[in-house]
């Protein structure tokens, strides 16, 4: 590790990868309330419009159990500044998209830089902040982690109500260019690299098994559940990815640690993660669906229905993240699961006079339960590592996001097009026997 690294330095270190994370977290986000205009602008299906959030997941999930190893055999520097740039290349070939062929593509290369960049940032605060510290670092983190997907929604409502959805892409380029520079004038390293050998293998296997799981997942939404491509793509996918386990348990230097489920709170904190991935990615693709397709609102007044909740959840990151090393995760879970609970009872009998309102404040809820748990449990799970295992826990920490997010996703989709194609099928029966009578 590098001894030189004085306090300003940790600093100036920090402010240019939470500027880098905010802006691909941002980036992840935007299109959330965006689904339903882009499916008129390219007369696309729910199910095909989902591959925007899914494909850029997708990518995310096969890249990230690789990152441990480009952490060993590249810079900090030059991993920053590589996935910058994929992000820089992708924003433009979706500002200039002319087909959603293109838009998922440009989507994709986003994608390459997002999946580097968030266990990068989770590496250098190991390296840097002792246990006892971590947990007030990474509730600064939080905030702009959290801030981000605060203000997408509304961002990207006003931007595709009044201006064009191409400026989704093209307002987020010049911020994306101004990172790169940064980079180049204060970025340090952080750890010394190695000539670390990649293991062809398990990236093949991880890809593929990966791959499989995140795309059967992904088009049960549109085929159905007990469609073969979706069977036998799930069932291969989970094949080759116990291949890819037991690989992982056996090598000596494996592209994925996977000892770090030996440690209990590691465990724990990583099954709690998946529940709460499941849930928010529930929320941010259905709820902004169901405003807009459901009640008539605009994407403006969609995104700016989630502002309150999130902008909350930002304020209160540094918050519980200080709490976090006072007293401890236990309290903190219990109170965000209690909010969490209140917040999910709230949304089981929505109706087409539910008010604007109450649906506002249920959001706010449910985002004062994710700040107590969301980056407390990444820290509990984190600080239970020894140090030369942090960069693989954050790396499986990721994965496993990934995955539960693209699960809860394509869940999420498949009942909101089933329900649309019951109630669709009950109106136009419904509006045949007014015809015959």
């Amino acid at each position: 590790m590098n001894k030189e690294i004085t306090e300003s330095n940790k600093k100036i270190l920090l402010i240019v990868l939470i500027a880098g994370c905010f802006l691909s977290t941002l980036n992840q986000t935007l299109l959330n309330v965006a689904l339903s205009s882009l499916m008129n602008v390219f007369h696309v299906t729910p199910a095909t419009v989902q591959w925007l959030s899914t494909g850029f997941m997708l990518v995310n999930g096969v890249l990230v159990p690789i990152t441990a190893f480009l952490m060993k055999r590249f810079t900090t520097r030059q991993l920053f500044i590589s996935s910058m740039f994929f992000l820089f290349i992708g924003s433009v070939l979706c500002a200039c998209a002319m087909n959603f062929g293109m838009l998922l593509t440009g989507r994709m290369i986003q994608a390459i830089g997002a999946g580097i960049i968030m266990p990068l940032m989770m590496t250098v605060i190991l390296y840097l902040y002792p246990t006892e510290k971590r947990g007030s670092i990474m509730g600064t983190i939080g905030f702009a982690m959290i801030f981000a997907p605060a203000i997408a929604p509304t961002l990207s409502g006003f931007i595709i109500e009044y201006v064009s959805w191409r400026w989704l892409f093209i307002g987020l380029a010049p911020f994306v260019l101004i990172a790169i520079v940064l980079a180049f004038k204060y970025l340090m390293n952080v750890a010394e690299t190695t000539k670390a050998k990649l293991d062809i293998a398990s990236v093949i296997l991880s890809t593929i098994g990966f791959g499989c799981i995140l795309y059967g997942f992904s088009v049960a939404g549109s085929k159905g559940w007990d469609n073969p491509v979706v069977i036998t793509t799930i069932v291969v996918g989970i094949f080759i990815t116990t291949l890819f386990c037991l690989r992982q348990i056996k090598s000596k230097d494996p592209l994925l640690n996977l000892s770090v489920f030996k440690y209990k709170i590691f465990t724990l904190t990583s099954f709690i993660n998946v529940l709460l991935t499941m849930i928010m990615y529930a929320d941010l693709i259905l709820l902004p669906i169901y405003l807009q397709n459901g009640r008539g609102f605009t994407a403006f007044e969609a995104g700016l229905l989630l502002l309150p909740g999130a902008v909350i959840n930002a304020i209160l990151s540094p918050v519980t993240g200080r709490m976090y090393d006072k007293y401890g995760a236990k309290p903190l879970f219990i109170t965000g699961l209690l909010f969490i609970v209140i917040s999910m009872w709230g949304v089981i009998h929505l109706t087409e006079s539910t008010t604007y309102m109450y649906l506002m404040v249920r959001t706010i809820i449910l985002r004062i339960g994710l700040s107590f748990i969301s980056m407390p449990l990444n820290t509990a799970g984190l600080n239970a590592l020894p140090r030369e295992l942090g960069s693989h826990g954050s790396a499986v920490n990721n994965t496993i996001r990934q995955l539960a997010g693209a699960i809860g996703t394509a869940v999420v989709i498949t009942v909101y097009t089933i329900q649309a194609t019951s109630h669709a099928t009950e109106l136009s029966k419904g509006n045949q026997n007014i015809n015959a009578m």
